[in-house]
């Protein structure tokens, strides 16, 4: 996925503030906080472009291990609710859930290594023929790109409905 990640975190952020009544002056740093989370299994190409010299798979590096995103937001959502402030967990928690559905949208079309550190195994739904150079083309032709373009056209109506209810607060 390349454009797709941080709409579906603004649209998860966006539920999650109606769903758990964020207060209004809270509301853009929670956005925030979904957003970065959305990107951050990302922050492995750093190393793959760096140091790593594209040798390995950016997915084989533990930043996209799904067992490290699940068991950051199982610890996220236990201090969630053990803590009885929840302002700071609410965070860490919808951070972590966009990174673990980071990882379920790499996997329509991309290899992710869902056993891992156990079994060394990529998974994806479906597969992507490499037809056209430079490599991305494969990606941008898909038809999959389709459910990324969906995705960038609900957050931006989302976020133009949502200005316009602000707007129309302050009025």
């Amino acid at each position: 996925m390349f454009i797709g990640h941080l709409p579906a975190g603004y649209l998860i952020g966006t539920t999650l503030v109606e769903k758990l009544g964020v207060a209004k002056d809270s509301v853009n740093r929670f956005l925030g906080w979904c957003m970065v989370g959305a990107l951050a299994p990302d922050i492995d190409l750093l190393y793959f472009y760096l140091f790593d010299q594209r040798q390995h798979h950016h997915h084989t590096y533990f930043t996209h291990y799904p067992i490290v995103w699940a068991g950051l937001l199982a610890i996220a959502f236990v201090w969630f609710r053990l803590t009885p402030k929840k302002s700071t967990a609410v965070l860490a928690v919808a951070f972590c859930l966009n990174g673990f559905v980071h990882l379920l949208l790499d996997s329509i079309v991309g290899d992710v290594w869902w056993l891992m550190p156990f079994i060394d195994r990529p998974f994806s739904l479906f597969h992507i023929e490499g037809r056209y150079h430079p490599w991305w083309l494969n990606f941008i032709l898909n038809w999959s790109f389709v459910l990324e373009l969906l995705l960038v056209t609900a957050a931006v109506w989302r976020w133009r409905k949502r200005s316009a209810a602000l707007r129309f607060e302050e009025t």
